[in-house]
């Protein structure tokens, strides 16, 4: 009986799958799967999770062996779509950029598209003229420490922040400046919420670049946004088809 039980629950772990899932904040969220289980019930899982209700803008992504990402499909089996080895390790990331993101009902899923936006910044993905980046750094200042403080805040204070791929020491001391001199008495909830509306207003916000080249050679990116499909070399965009 005893050996019975124990191919049997042997069995039972053999469709048992361990996921992680790191979410917009770099914390992680571990689960535990079975071998059918929809995307859907792992997505369902994250949201419980995160308490998120407008779910809609979300996703989960992984990248395969040959490094493409892909987005986790609902209706599938999570262990069907995984190409690698368990443990699974996915993203939980915006997947559709809402069109307004002040207009978004519960602070919880706005200040989601603030981390998501925010690591587009980062990443280089969100491109746009100095005098806009040093504002968006700026609102990300004030959302994370508050009003500048001069015994707390010293000389050089906002370049232990790392709010692009690569800036100028010209470029930290305008934000310093904006930081000090323009959003005093801002909230984070309140900085966030301006960071997202400037954001938005930029031709790349909401863009997920795909490498390619035009009719004469030169590298370009093709993008799909909340408003349409584009075309963008370095950060000007070329061409614009509005949905």
């Amino acid at each position: 009986m005893l050996s019975r039980w124990m191919s049997g629950s042997s069995r039972s772990l053999e469709r048992e799958y361990s996921c992680t899932v790191r979410l917009l904040d770099d914390s992680e969220y571990t689960c535990t799967i079975q071998r059918d289980a929809k995307g859907q019930y792992l997505f369902d899982l994250l949201c419980h999770h995160l308490n998120l209700l407008e779910k809609d803008y979300f996703g989960i992504r992984f990248v395969d062996p040959d490094k493409q990402r892909h987005w986790l499909e609902f209706t599938k089996s999570v262990v069907k779509q995984m190409r690698a080895q368990p443990p699974f390790t996915m993203c939980f990331r915006v997947k559709f950029y809402p069109t307004d993101p002040a207009a978004l009902k519960e602070e919880i899923t706005r200040y989601l598209v603030f981390l998501q936006i925010k690591r587009d910044l980062y990443h280089g993905r969100l491109l746009c003229k100095t005098s806009d980046a040093a504002l968006l750094a700026a609102y990300i200042l004030q959302a994370e420490i508050g009003d500048y403080d001069p015994g707390k805040h010293p000389e050089g204070y906002s370049s232990k922040f790392q709010f692009f791929p690569k800036h100028s020491e010209k470029l930290e001391r305008k934000i310093a400046e904006i930081h000090k001199t323009e959003l005093s008495g801002q909230t984070p909830a309140t900085s966030e919420l301006n960071f997202l509306r400037k954001a938005q207003t930029l031709e790349t916000y909401g863009v997920d670049p795909h490498p390619c080249k035009d009719v004469s050679g030169n590298a370009a990116f093709l993008a799909f946004t909340p408003f349409g499909f584009v075309v963008l070399q370095g950060n000007k965009r070329i061409h614009f088809i509005k949905w």
